[in-house]
């Protein structure tokens, strides 16, 4: 058995619900996990910011506007047939929605608030292939997602309630579940953070052991470099687990990068395919991958390097320590790092507590920072006895300025930091000579 997964873009319209619809029912017996309706998840974050901020009106002007989008789509959808079920979903909901307007915003609401998009769109569907005459079963995901309490899938809970669900149903085609949501280890609701539909399906996929996790969206595959910036891309057809977690993590938006673990520990393999070419191959993921080549490039932007120099570090163990810890204590994850006898560089994609992460090395040394930096990523098989990778990577950016590489963390990844104003140029000329 499959698992599919469809985000926002696929399900972005009436005419689109339909066609996934055409395709769940193609795929035989599966799991079908569904985003919300693109434009959805942001409409009800304006929601609670409306409401977090006391502003009645406006929160009900932005709850009337998303109604009247729903209520357009049941009658474009079920324009010729009874909406039932679906029309209920709706009404239910936006009732919900309002009722948080008489009272001030929790952190529990805000979830609850953040959940109804999936819940929308997965009742839809269900109505939709009912009518079709398909045995399918709504799975709430909220009777079987579950954290811990760090946050973290609760696959023990997952697998039980899952299974226990699935047996209940023996005779049923196709299950239906929502994206992003669950619950959290005190049963309130909650969800899995943004692109947490892909984390979804990767979960259900490693718990049921499933053949195959198929990640639908609106391209064909994960490209080998930004379609945005870079004429006559291709989607790359194979690629390790370690290939795409890269990729994912350092700017490439079709696949979610948490999602890869549970998959890559069951060894199940993941497709990313296209929603509107689905006869096109796409990209497939797995623990096995062609040797020796070199994949992909991915860029992700909003860098910033933060020097800090010092000649008490020579020979002082103990320096490196006290610079990660400083980091730690202001939560703020680290990228990349070169290091020297007198200083160290890291990036950071966070700079929210910029000022007082400076603030705080100071006390080791002289500090200097570079922003509106970029990092960029080639990704492939970089073994490092596979001679000569790295060396053209670098020829490619013979006249761009490099401010950090970073090669031998990763079998799969050498990275170098550049400035933004550089970025399109540099990925042109790495597909150039690297492609």
């Amino acid at each position: 058995m499959n698992v599919l997964k469809f985000g926002g873009t696929s399900v972005g319209s009436p005419a689109r619900i339909e066609h996934v619809a055409d395709l769940i029912e193609k795929d035989g017996k599966n799991i079908t996990v569904l985003s919300a309706m693109a434009g959805t998840t942001n409409s009800l974050v304006e929601i609670s910011e409306y409401l977090y901020k006391g502003n009645i009106p406006g929160a009900q002007e932005t709850i009337n506007a998303l109604e009247a989008k729903y209520y357009k789509v049941l009658d474009e959808l079920f324009a010729d047939a009874d909406p039932g079920t679906a029309r209920q979903a709706v009404v239910r909901t936006f009732a919900l929605l309002r009722s948080y307007c008489a009272e001030p915003l929790t952190d529990a609401g805000e979830k609850e608030i953040l959940a109804q998009g999936e819940l929308l769109s997965t009742a839809m569907m269900h109505r939709l292939l009912t009518l079709r005459g398909r045995k399918v079963v709504l799975l709430p995901a909220l009777d079987f997602m579950r954290t811990l309490p760090g946050g973290e899938p609760d696959m023990k809970h997952i697998s039980t309630r899952l299974r226990r669900l699935l047996e209940l149903e023996p005779d049923a085609d196709i299950f239906l579940t929502q994206g992003y949501i669950c619950r959290n280890d005190h049963g309130g609701i909650d969800n899995l953070k943004r692109g947490g539909s892909d984390y979804t399906a990767s979960i259900i996929g490693a718990v049921i052991e499933a053949d195959e996790i198929q990640i639908w969206t609106d391209i064909d595959g994960m490209h080998n470099n930004d379609p945005r910036f870079v004429d006559d891309t291709r989607p790359v057809s194979r690629l390790h687990f370690e290939e795409a977690a890269e990729l994912a993590y350092f700017g490439a938006k079709i696949l979610h990068p948490a999602c890869v673990l549970p998959a890559k520990l069951h060894n199940i393999p993941v497709r990313l395919l296209n929603t509107m070419q689905p006869d096109a191959p796409g990209t497939l993921i797995c623990n096995t991958a062609p040797d020796g080549t070199l994949k992909a490039i991915a860029a992700k932007d909003n860098i910033t390097a933060i020097k800090i120099k010092s000649g008490r570090m020579l020979l002082a163990y103990g320096f490196l320590h006290k610079v990660f810890e400083t980091f730690e204590n202001h939560r703020t994850s680290i990228d990349m790092i070169a290091t020297s006898e007198v200083g160290v560089t890291l990036t950071i994609d966070d700079t929210s507590r910029l000022a007082a992460i400076v603030d705080d090395l100071k006390h080791f040394g002289t500090v200097t920072v570079d922003e509106d930096m970029v990092i960029i990523c080639i990704v492939g098989d970089l073994e490092w006895h596979n001679t000569g990778f790295e060396a053209k990577a670098l020829a490619a950016l013979a006249d761009i300025p490099v401010r950090m590489i970073s090669y031998g963390g990763s079998n799969y990844n050498i990275s170098v930091l550049v400035r933004a104003s550089d970025k399109v140029r540099a990925l042109r000329e790495l597909s150039k000579h690297l492609f």
